[in-house]
């Protein structure tokens, strides 16, 4: 049989656009240097968008924060000169009851923003400027000790969060003294008849009580990462001649399907594999894998699309029509580029709050699991506190919603889908018995407004307890946690500082400490940064993908893994060693184009 050709036989022309050119490169973060991508994304920014951007997000909250203290020591002051007059007065109990009432119902809500505000301030200026201080120190011991052994890599990661943590808390502090005698934390009623002249100390306050803030909790964060367990490679397997019940995992992340036959994608450009044949090739191994011996699990860690957008996803299950076998063994989960990146062209761009566009992603990803796994997967009923019906069963009642939403882009159908999307996940795969294996498939993207910034991942604590409900329901089952984003940077060197920050959970250690307590029942999977690590940390073994499409070129050979899990003697959950599955490079096909 020849050979099929998937190009016409004509003489190539001088430019051959199959191949791309550097417009393809434009947000390639291995094409670009960090610091040229950055000058790019500022030219393109609408600095109006931006303005009113950071006047909803950033400017009136800050002043908020600086004006609350004035605020409340007016309100007690006006409280305490009256409080003969409302001891007095009947109409203050008439109010009490719709109060409290108020309270109870709208607390759950107002917990959940706090939550989230908590968050957002760590991933917008705590969390990277403690993983520069850290990652940059940590970059620098590496350079210059080198050859320090395990051990000693540990003590040194350790001893870099601690400093890191201490360094800004001593900045912070110093910012605090200088700020300080320009602040004024009590007001009068008489103030607010020239509120302008308490413009000056509305300023100086928020910049104290954020930089306590930062402070405190870069030194907490630095602590933290101090005193836990360090991450070290896993060195050791279970032998099989001592193994129980096997359970097979083909682990893929990141596909980043493009919507084009000779798509590149937004992160490599030139320097990634063209078009979505890498995915294709991908399932072809697992069908030949599957066939020879049954695979119990393909997960996909995110990342399923390029950017989320429908001609995405379209490809996504055109290429997996073609198998459809391995479609009923799939369990995926969103990637920060399904749901958070805004427009491939242009990562500079940026919606302002309220805009529809993200749900919208949002609701293709939920629509996309659905297909995929939708009658498998259950919710957590967090109410009744246990495990709730199907993703299916969850999303029917919505279904004309979603449908109208993407039609229109209608605003309050926005609003009401918001909750959908926080309420689904995590999603369950139920273990087969009570001594048998579950899934757990998080989301762990964070919400951005910017979508060069959206590589930080958030696990909130409602997934948390939703978590610990599905896990107590199963007290002798064995579970794998999945999640997108990495929970802790890898002991590692890396050639860059760039690949080292801003992208890992913002709350990875008080994660990683609250599943301490499934040691020996749980195994940690992810993907993100494209690249493969299997380590331990606190007792639990952390399995990192390496991307079967990013970051080589066609001719160039890429690969996943098949993990293959079993109970040993102990009664634990143990890894045998893992089976590396070599994606194939095609040597006619186009050469890596250099920077």
């Amino acid at each position: 049989m020849p050979p099929i050709i998937d190009r016409p036989v004509l003489d190539p022309p001088i430019l051959d656009p199959r191949d791309g050119d550097i417009e393809d490169d434009a947000s390639s973060t291995k094409r670009r240097s960090m610091l040229s991508l950055a000058g790019t994304l500022l030219a393109e920014i609408s600095l109006p968008k931006l303005v009113l951007t950071w006047m909803l997000l950033i400017g009136f909250p800050f002043l908020l924060l600086g004006a609350a203290p004035l605020l409340v020591s007016m309100w007690i002051a006006s409280v305490t000169s009256k409080a003969g007059s409302v001891l007095t007065e009947f109409w203050p109990a008439l109010l009490l009851g719709p109060l409290v009432a108020l309270g109870w119902i709208g607390g759950r809500r107002l917990l959940r923003l706090a939550e989230s505000s908590f968050w957002s301030l760590n991933a917008l200026a705590v969390q990277p400027a403690y993983s520069m201080f850290r990652e940059g120190l940590r970059h620098l011991a590496d350079r210059l000790l080198p050859d320090i052994g395990e051990a000693g890599r540990a003590r040194m990661r350790a001893g870099t969060a601690a400093a890191a943590g201490i360094a800004i808390f001593a900045l912070g502090l110093g910012v605090i003294a200088l700020a300080w005698p320009a602040t004024r934390w009590t007001g009068s009623l008489a103030d607010l008849s020239a509120p302008l002249r308490l413009l000056p100390f509305v300023v100086a306050n928020s910049i104290v009580l954020v930089f306590a803030y930062f402070s405190v909790f870069a030194l907490v964060w630095g602590l933290a990462d101090t005193t836990m367990a360090q991450p070290r490679d896993l060195k050791t397997f279970a032998n099989p001649s001592t193994a129980g019940r096997r359970w097979r995992v083909a682990h893929l992340s990141d596909i980043h399907t493009v919507g084009e036959p000779y798509g590149f994608r937004v992160e490599s450009g030139r320097s990634g594999a063209c078009g979505n044949g890498r995915f294709r090739q991908a399932l072809v191994r697992l069908e030949e894998i599957h066939a020879v011996q049954k695979l119990d699990v393909i997960l996909i860690t995110g990342d399923l699309t390029d950017a989320g957008r429908s001609a995405e996803w379209a490809e996504f299950f055109g290429a997996l029509a073609t198998h459809p076998t391995l479609a009923g063994l799939v369990v995926a989960l969103p990637g920060n580029h399904d749901v958070n990146v805004v427009d491939r062209a242009s990562p500079a761009r940026l919606e302002l709050p309220g805009s529809p566009m993200k749900r919208l992603r949002q609701m293709r990803t939920l629509s996309a699991l659905e297909a995929l796994q939708g009658s498998r997967l259950r919710i957590v009923d967090a109410q009744a506190g246990r495990l709730g019906v199907t993703l299916s069963e969850a999303l029917r009642p919505h279904a004309a919603d979603m449908a109208a939403f993407a039609d229109t882009g209608s605003s309050a159908l926005s609003r009401s889908l918001t909750g959908l999307w926080e309420r689904v996940f995590p999603l369950v795969l139920p273990p087969e018995t009570d001594a048998g294996l579950g899934i757990l498939a998080l989301n762990s993207n964070a919400e951005t407004h910017f979508s060069f910034t959206n590589a930080l991942g958030l696990v909130s604590a409602d997934q948390a307890r939703a978590l610990r409900i599905a896990t107590e329901q199963y007290p002798h089952a064995s579970w794998i946690i999945a999640l997108h984003h990495h929970v802790i940077e890898y002991p590692q060197p890396a050639h860059a500082l760039s690949e080292r920050i801003g992208t890992a959970l913002v709350n990875g250690s008080w994660f990683i400490r609250g599943l301490q307590r499934l040691a020996g029942r749980a195994i940690l999977m992810h993907g993100h940064r494209h690249v493969d690590w299997i380590g331990q940390c606190g007792g639990l073994p952390i399995l990192s993908a390496p991307s079967p499409v990013m970051d080589a070129a066609d001719c160039a050979e890429t690969y996943f893994y098949v993990h293959t899990m079993t109970i040993g003697p102990d009664s634990r959950l143990s890894l045998l060693e893992p089976e590396r599955v070599a994606v194939a490079g095609n040597p006619a096909a186009r050469t890596p184009v250099m920077a």
